[in-house]
C-alpha cells in the first residue's frame, strides 16, 4: 500500500490512460470507492478487515464491517484506510456554498448515499449506505460510482459543484472531501468567504 495515490502528470499530447474502475462485488463498495479514487488496488477485503480489527479488537461481532464477512465496512474504516496513505477525509458540511471549494487542492471524493438493498432479481424493502468516488482526470471529473457499468463524466468545475449540490438536495446523502493531510491540516481545502463589499451593508448606501 505504499506510493503516492496521485498519478504521474500525463505527457502533453499523449493519450489518456483508461481509468482504473472496479466493478461492485459483494458488499464492497466502501475499497470500490477508495480503491477507484486511488486509480489502482490499495485495498482488499483483507486488509479492510485487519482495520477493523484494530478498531475494535477483542471483540466477538465487529460493529465496522458485516458479520457476514460481505463487507459493508462503515466510515470509520475509510478513514482509517485513507490516513495509512497521509490522507484526509473530510466531511463537507451543507450549510457551506460550494463555490468555496478549494478544488485544486482536493484529490477527490467519496459520497454516502442510501442504496437499495438486492440479490439477484430480488429486492429488499431496505436500504443501506452505499459508498461512491468521484475524482478528476485531465480536467474532467468522473463517477466511478462501482455500479455503474464504466465511469461517467461529469464535467468541468462547474459541473462538479452542480452535481453536489443535486446529490446535497436528495436528502440523507454526505461528501467528504479527499485531501492529502498538510492540506487537511493548513486548511486550504476551503477558499475563505468573499469579503462583504463596503457599503453593501449600509441600508442607506
Amino acid at each position: 500500500m505504499s506510493g503516492s495515490p496521485f498519478p504521474p502528470k500525463p505527457i502533453l499530447g499523449s493519450p489518456s490512460p483508461p481509468l482504473y474502475h472496479e466493478r461492485q462485488r459483494l458488499e464492497l463498495c466502501a475499497l470500490h470507492a477508495l480503491n477507484n479514487l486511488l486509480q489502482r488496488p490499495y485495498f482488499t477485503p483483507e486488509t479492510a478487515d485487519d482495520i477493523c480489527k484494530r478498531l475494535a479488537p477483542n471483540v466477538r461481532i465487529n460493529p465496522h464491517r458485516s458479520f457476514l464477512g460481505t463487507g459493508n465496512y462503515d466510515v470509520n474504516v475509510i478513514l482509517a484506510a485513507l490516513q495509512s496513505l497521509e490522507l484526509e477525509a473530510l466531511w463537507w458540511d451543507k450549510r457551506r456554498s460550494l463555490e468555496r471549494l478549494a478544488l485544486g487542492h482536493i484529490l477527490g471524493f467519496i459520497l454516502n448515499v442510501p442504496s437499495q438493498v438486492s440479490l439477484g432479481f430480488l429486492t429488499f424493502p431496505f436500504r443501506r449506505k452505499h459508498w461512491v468516488a468521484i475524482r478528476q482526470f485531465h480536467g474532467i471529473y468522473y463517477n466511478l460510482d462501482s455500479k455503474l457499468r464504466a465511469p461517467v463524466a461529469i464535467g468541468g468545475e462547474a459541473e462538479l459543484r452542480e452535481f453536489l449540490r443535486d446529490f446535497l438536495s436528495q436528502g440523507l446523502c454526505e461528501v467528504f472531501l479527499v485531501v492529502p493531510r498538510a492540506v487537511g491540516e493548513a486548511g486550504t481545502w476551503l477558499n475563505p468567504e468573499s469579503p462583504i463589499p463596503h457599503g453593501c451593508d449600509d441600508a442607506n448606501g
